[in-house]
C-alpha cells in the first residue's frame, strides 16, 4: 500500500479541478484535514505535483 498520495497536472501544471480531485482523494483515503501538503512548483509558481502522507509516520 502506498504511504504517499501523489497528483500531477495532466498538462504539466495542475488545474484547480485536478487539485480539487487530489483533495477529494486524500479525504476518501482518511487523511486528516490538518495534515501538511507538500508540492513541487515551477519557476513561475504553478503547482506541478502535490503530495500528502497517508500515515502519521511519514508526516
Amino acid at each position: 500500500m502506498p504511504t504517499v498520495l501523489r497528483a500531477t497536472g495532466e498538462a504539466k501544471d495542475m488545474t484547480l479541478d485536478e487539485l480539487a480531485q487530489f483533495v477529494e482523494d486524500a479525504r476518501k483515503a482518511g487523511v486528516p484535514g490538518d495534515r501538511s501538503v507538500r508540492a513541487e512548483v515551477s519557476y513561475s509558481g504553478k503547482i506541478k505535483e502535490a503530495f500528502i502522507s497517508l500515515s502519521d509516520e511519514d508526516d
